[in-house]
């Protein structure tokens, strides 16, 4: 889960983020005094729920709620206050919860799982992909090491298939389309997948192939993907994508010239 703490002070943004980590420790919890680059995390990024100071000096916190709302329709407002007479206009904006300062860890789990917004649209997988621009992996949200640059290269290219078997005669066309075709060319190949399987399994990833005797694929539901969210018609996904697809390998060219007749 991915949370937002908004609040113009420090002291409660850092309380706070020790309880999310505390009940969420595998997530990510990102906290800022600033309503604009609140609104620019939202923009960027997938959320579960924002945690909103009512009184804030720069903005209040209703309205900054009612922007983020025209940037998500489905964003789960949490608000924060001292004061109770806020509630009804936090109600109107269909919050999915308002808590009472002092809060505690309690509070803060029962706000977490009553939200009104399931926000099944989010991934929960550990590996998340970005095509748009250079193709990067992420695994937990640290960026993913590979052994071999054409590992990355082949897991790009099985992503690029979205699923597909892809065969050996297709993966070595693909990324040694220059070289001739020898024995010593497809053992490198079979060295290359084996290696890309192992750099997953080394971090406890698996279930993400399916691998046969003449080919494999890539389990698409194992990640989270930003090409595979724009297809599904994700508005975020759509706008992060500026025209550029996995930039640095040539095989992507005809994707990347797919996306551009609708851009």
């Amino acid at each position: 889960m991915r949370t937002l703490t908004i609040d113009d002070r420090r002291s409660v943004i850092n309380m706070m983020l020790r309880l999310l980590e505390k009940i969420d420790p595998e997530g990510e919890h990102i906290g800022t005094t600033e309503p604009d680059k609140a609104l620019k995390v939202l923009k960027e990024k997938e959320v579960s729920a924002v945690f909103v100071d009512v009184e804030m000096p720069k903005m209040n916190g209703i309205e900054l709620a009612k922007r983020m709302q025209e940037i998500d329709p489905e964003v789960n407002l949490i608000f924060i206050t001292g004061y109770q007479e806020y509630m009804p206009d936090a109600f109107e904006l269909y919050a999915s919860g308002y808590l009472m300062k002092p809060m505690d860890e309690e509070d803060v789990r029962k706000s977490l799982e009553h939200l009104r917004y399931k926000n099944d649209r989010i991934k929960t997988s550990a590996v998340k992909v970005q095509c748009f621009g250079n193709f990067e992996v992420f695994v937990n949200n640290v960026p993913m090491l590979f052994h071999r640059s054409k590992s990355k290269e082949l897991f790009a290219y099985l992503i690029d298939r979205k699923g597909a078997v892809c065969t050996n005669d297709m993966i070595i066309g693909n990324l040694w389309g220059d070289k001739p075709l020898t024995e010593s060319l497809k053992s490198l190949q079979r060295t290359v997948i084996s290696e890309m399987i192992k750099d997953f399994e080394l971090i406890k990833i698996e279930g993400l192939f399916t691998k046969s005797k003449n080919g494999i694929s890539v389990n698409t539901e194992k990640v989270d993907c930003d090409y595979y969210r724009y297809l599904e018609g994700d508005e975020k996904a759509m706008r992060k994508f500026k025209g550029e697809y996995m930039t640095q390998y040539e095989f992507a060219e005809e994707t990347r010239n797919n996306l551009l007749k609708n851009y």
